[in-house]
């Protein structure tokens, strides 16, 4: 609803009520009464040009077990604002949303009547508590090109790896939008190493998930990048279980049933839509989630974040790197069949300048000198990724570009045709933010001489900048010395320029 001109900080906090001294005490001792409950932070994402998520989740004891976050069985009503400024002296939307027990006390507000390719601040109140502020923005109109902008992605943060200073780094940025590729959490059990630990054993309950991504969003560093702009997200396998496919465990550690590893990627979904902004419709459904969309940019970008776990076909040759033929049957997909050609479909539209997709496992080619190759990335689906190859050429896609995760790595790789004869495509692959550790300097390209069109790594930690033109994208690599000690500065490790209508790199 539309809120009324001049409302201020302290009628926001007071509830629209008379500021007398009477009611100035009456809120005061609200507050002392009721735990904060904004300790998780605020995030937005999704944007489109007239709307975006706002997101929080009440839980002024995030790391109960129960994972219900030491709120009690009950809906709470919460009230949220968006300014134009941070002090909030006038607003442009407000309204009152209902963060109900069912759902973990998690909000998923779609702020609507928004101006296109403009920036906005927002807050929630709820039990006498006023949240942190978030920045978030708008994308541009369809119908225009809007302004240059600043678009980060990561993947990646194992917990007890090391502090989140890559994420604080990224704030520092102040970007205009964030893709996080997958692994956004770590399902295993406390380990006997690490800087810091998981709570509890491997997860495996909705209470264990919920409790997980309370710990990670506890995280100071992690809750200022959620705050400094919206983000678009898709999760990867540890969000679940480690290297799992559709319905197929990779393994049988914990031991489980049929029915309860069922239960186990229902409920690690349904912790997922909780703790992310996500819009309503992304909601889960049975034991499935609708995460694979398209985000326009106005006419710079469209962003096709595609799910490469929920659809894909089991790993080949029983997963790991292997000379597998089964790798190169035309039944075998990644993304799914009826996904791959939703993604064919957009690529054909030419909706937007670039054609930025962003996924989570490697997608160029690379084989060691024996021929074998890794059998849970694209490698293992060689068929489908044919199919994507050809898609580009077919459907004259001018400039695609493949955003990539997982791998603990920096990368940055020409994609070429089938017939090694033509580069169709660029792949840029961040490393983790801090999953692996502290990493090494070495810049040497793993399995180079067998792979020429890999043109970059790095072992670093850290994440990828990129700021993209209607004439190029530029393509930050940034790296941190350590993470296994907080406060570490990041640094360019390496930059590569991708042209209008010419895929590939070029260096910078």
């Amino acid at each position: 609803m539309k809120a009324k001109p001049g409302l201020s900080r302290r009628t926001f906090v007071l509830g629209g009520l008379a500021t007398t001294g009477v009611v100035l005490a009456a809120a005061k001792s609200a507050q002392a009464a009721v735990p904060y409950p904004f300790q998780l932070g605020v995030a937005s994402g999704d944007p489109d040009a007239s709307s975006v998520v706002l997101w929080t989740r009440l839980a002024p004891s995030p790391l109960n077990a129960d994972g219900q976050g030491g709120m009690a069985n009950a809906d709470v009503a919460v009230d949220w604002q968006v300014s134009t400024t941070d002090t909030f002296t006038s607003l442009v939307v407000s309204g009152t949303v209902t963060a109900r027990y069912a759902e973990a006390h998690s909000v998923h507000v779609v702020a609507g009547g928004l101006n296109p390719d403009a920036e906005y601040y927002y807050r929630f109140r709820a039990q006498g508590h006023i949240s942190p502020v978030g920045r978030t923005r708008t994308a541009p109109a369809v119908t225009t090109v809007g302004r240059d902008l600043t678009m980060l992605f990561a993947s990646c943060a194992h917990f007890e790896s090391g502090y989140y200073t890559a994420y604080r780094r990224m704030a520092d940025d102040r970007p205009d939008l964030i893709l996080h590729l997958g692994d956004y959490i770590y399902e295993g059990g406390a380990g006997s190493s690490g800087v810091r630990q998981h709570l509890g054993a491997e997860i495996v309950s909705l209470a264990d998930y919920r409790r997980r991504y309370a710990q990670y969003k506890s995280d100071p560093d992690l809750q200022a990048a959620h705050a400094i702009a919206p983000w678009l997200v898709v999760p990867d396998d540890h969000e679940v279980e480690n290297n799992y496919a559709n319905m197929v465990r990779a393994d049988s550690s914990p031991a489980l049933t049929t029915a309860q590893w069922t239960a186990r990627r229902t409920a690690a979904y349904q912790a997922y839509y909780e703790n992310m902004p996500l819009r309503p419709a992304n909601k889960n459904s049975g034991n499935s989630i609708q995460l694979y969309r398209r985000v326009r940019w106005g006419q710079l970008a469209t962003f096709h974040m595609l799910d490469t776990r929920q659809f894909r076909n089991d790993q080949a040759c029983n997963d790991g790197w292997k000379v597998c033929a089964d790798a190169d049957l035309a039944s075998r997909s990644l993304p799914g069949t009826a996904q791959e050609s939703w993604l064919l479909d957009g690529l054909g539209q030419h909706l937007g300048k670039w054609d930025v997709i962003g996924q989570q496992v490697f997608f160029a080619k690379q084989f060691d000198a024996s021929g074998a190759s890794n059998m849970d990335a694209w490698d293992g689906y060689r068929a489908s990724r044919s199919r994507i190859l050809q898609g580009f050429t077919d459907r004259a896609v001018r400039n695609p570009l493949i955003l990539t995760g997982d791998v603990h790595a920096s990368w940055a790789n020409n994609v070429m045709n089938d017939a090694g004869t033509a580069t169709v495509a660029t792949e840029l692959v961040c490393t983790s933010i801090t999953s692996g550790g502290n990493g090494s300097a070495t810049t040497t390209i793993p399995n180079g001489a067998t792979n020429p069109h890999l043109k970059f790594y790095s072992n670093r930690r850290g994440y990828v900048r990129t700021r993209i033109t209607q004439a190029q994208v530029t393509a930050d690599f940034r790296g941190l010395a350590s993470v296994t000690e907080h406060g570490a500065a990041a640094s360019t490790l390496k930059s590569f320029a991708i042209l209008d209508g010419r895929p590939g790199l070029q260096a910078l």
